[in-house]
């Protein structure tokens, strides 16, 4: 068993797979907080120009 548990511990399959996951992780998480971070400001653009269009008088 600790023949198994030292193999175990000094075996580096894999390690390329968990850097891919770590790394791609990171990339989601940075493209979510850019999505929300524009989601603010064009909210706020959107509202000033409902605000600019309410005021504006339209002859019919």
């Amino acid at each position: 068993m600790t023949r198994f548990l030292t193999s175990f511990k000094s075996s580096e399959c894999g390690a390329v797979t968990i850097d891919w996951v770590v790394l791609c992780a990171a990339v989601v998480g940075l493209a979510i907080a850019a999505i929300f971070g524009m989601n603010t400001g064009t909210l706020a653009i959107a509202g000033n120009v409902d605000t600019y269009l309410d005021a504006q008088f339209f002859n019919e």
